[in-house]
């Protein structure tokens, strides 16, 4: 199944999709040269695109631009750069917020219908401006809504107007009760501001932080407005990128509508270590940590606080960090107070493993040992077709598929086969999908893939066999059942819901370890079992058998593993054609 803009605009993964790498610790160079060179690398595997500031010790040792701004104008990224910032944003709509807080004008445990008399009372007199800044308020994601990008994204707002949109919407829980994500949360806090500034929220931006700090680069973002060495947004299209899909800036708003510079985000940095913006008393609020987010990490008012691991050793350090990602740009800052070390990370092509690389990176500066990435095979292999043919290629693949000098990857064959897909190459798209097929049999998108290819070059048969595979495997996969249904194939036996008992729904709570810096925790709600995964939001899971459970968001899956004495010891995540096996340690 090809991966829809709005799902990579989303970012809604479950797993810890890590590349291959090799390990390293490179001597005789410093650490500005091994920064330099490992965020070259993943340039050069179109894995980083963008803006990069590094700071160790408190001093800057890497500002620089890597990859293009624009790549219709070949304009090169540079620390001056202008990018879309996302759920960074967050940060500043919190600041704002204990300014407000500080100045009296504000009670962070009161209802916000005691400052927002027209949100309605059955739900905003049990949320308070403490729950949307943790993200436990209960009220539900706007950004994760069926069909949101398709039919909403895309146009202008006013706040009161947008807020319509989810203010009469049940609670997913009591405010207060636990941790769920949630951008309708700050996007509510934003229309605070406004209200008790008598401001916009843009504003009070200017006013209260951006011209304080000297940060004359940074900004709410209007699409309409010409501004200067602003980057462009990309997505990843197989071998190359495209340009992203529209995103009125109204409607991410104190969710994630800034842009900025990384040398503006280094102000900012060093200012947090200041009172300039707050009173010592509300700076220790801003960083308390208050609810248990994701795996180690706890929420504060805008920021994560946690554990993060050094390179590719067991070893962590704590930081302060938060990430972002919105069309076509992707985001990570990430504070070591320690030393004052900081890793700004901004990315104009999506989807960039930023996680990964600031690990690695943290692992250059704390004198630990990390990992470069390998050649993705996926592209490779498209060169050869390109160059010799499609036999050349599919010699070529099963040559160096296990060849550990690649980086075998399902998503990236499966881009690859889309291309050529699109260039109308339908006999060497159902090749590269077949050879993603064997490499990746527990996959149910492989076979979707591989249906839809078959299904454009007249073969009927062969596409109602591998549809009816991915569907098997996956009952969330509507695409398929949808192929099927046009193929004139009966999918009713395929979407029968599978019922569990109570009592094993029971059994299978608990903490699950995957890695040692990635956990699956799942829980159970009235006869609802969820999961969430270190870093990630948590999701709904269905059962497909009373063992396997699937993943409506995304093509993944996970099965329960008992133990010789039928207690429950383990689970398999299935997620785009790999096993991670974890054990049940909570």
């Amino acid at each position: 199944m090809k991966s829809s803009h709005n799902k990579s605009i989303r970012k809604l993964l479950l797993g810890f999709l890590a590349l291959l790498f090799t390990s390293s610790m490179a001597f005789g160079q410093t650490k500005a040269e091994q920064i330099d060179e490992l965020l070259n690398q993943y340039k050069s595997y179109g894995e980083f695109n963008g803006s990069a500031l590094i700071a160790a010790d408190g001093e800057v040792i890497i500002k620089k631009g890597y990859g293009m701004a624009n790549m219709e104008w070949d304009i090169p990224n540079s620390p001056s750069t202008k990018h879309r910032l996302g759920s960074i944003t967050k940060q500043f709509t919190a600041m704002l917020i204990l300014q407000l807080a500080a100045e009296g004008k504000l009670d962070l445990q009161a209802p916000i219908t005691t400052y927002l008399p027209n949100y309605p009372k059955e739900n905003g007199d049990k949320i308070t401006t403490h729950h949307l800044l943790t993200h436990t308020s209960g009220v539900p994601n706007y950004t994760a809504f069926p069909k949101f990008f398709e039919e909403e994204s895309r146009d202008p707002y006013t706040p009161e107007e947008f807020t319509k949109i989810f203010q009469d919407m049940a609670l997913e829980f009591t405010p207060g009760e636990k941790f769920n994500y949630s951008n309708s949360g700050y996007f509510l806090l934003g229309v605070l501001i406004e209200k008790l500034s008598g401001k916009t929220y843009e504003e009070m931006l200017d006013e209260k932080i951006f011209f304080p700090l000297g940060m004359k680069e940074s900004g709410f973002d209007h699409h309409s407005d010409i501004l200067k060495n602003r980057a462009t947004g990309y997505e990843n299209n197989g071998n190359g990128f495209i340009n992203s899909p529209f995103l009125d800036m109204s409607i991410p708003y104190a969710a994630g509508s800034l842009y900025a510079t990384v040398e503006d985000l280094y102000l900012w940095d060093q200012a947090l270590y200041t009172n300039k913006l707050l009173p010592q008393k509300y700076m220790d609020m801003y960083f308390k940590p208050h609810i248990p987010a994701f795996g180690s990490f706890h929420y504060t008012y805008g920021w994560m606080v946690g554990n993060e691991p050094l390179g590719n050793t067991t070893d962590s350090i704590a930081t302060i960090t938060h990430g972002g990602g919105i069309n076509g740009f992707n985001t990570q800052i990430s504070r070591q107070l320690s030393d004052k070390s900081l890793i700004v990370l901004l990315n104009n092509t999506g989807g960039a493993p930023l996680g990964k690389i600031t690990q690695s990176i943290l692992g250059i500066i704390n004198d630990k040992t990390y990992d470069l990435p390998k050649t993705p095979l996926a592209s490779k292999l498209l060169e050869v077709i390109e160059t010799k043919g499609i036999d050349a290629g599919v010699a070529y693949f099963e040559k160096n598929k296990d060849n550990k000098d690649f980086d075998v990857n399902e998503n990236e064959m499966n881009q690859t086969g889309y291309q050529l897909l699109g260039s109308n190459k339908t006999k060497e798209a159902i090749q590269v999908f077949k050879l993603n097929v064997d490499a990746y049999p527990k996959s149910a998108n492989v076979y979707d893939s591989y249906a839809e290819a078959l299904m454009k070059s007249g073969d009927n048969k062969g596409a109602i066999e591998n549809y009816k595979k991915s569907v098997e495997m996956n009952p969330a996969n509507v695409n398929g059942v949808d192929m099927l249904k046009k193929l004139g194939v009966d999918t009713s036996s395929l979407t029968k819901e599978f019922e569990v008992t109570e009592g094993l729904l029971e059994s299978y709570q608990g903490v699950y370890e995957l890695m040692p810096t990635f956990k699956i925790t799942i829980t159970k709600e009235g006869k609802q079992l969820k999961a969430q995964a270190t870093g990630q939001p948590m999701f709904d899971i269905f059962a497909k058998s009373n063992d396997t459970f699937y993943l409506k968001e995304v093509a993944a899956q996970i099965q329960f593993i008992k133990d010789e004495n039928g207690a429950i010891e383990s689970l398999t995540l299935f997620q785009n054609g790999q096993e991670m096996n974890g054990k049940k340690v909570e």
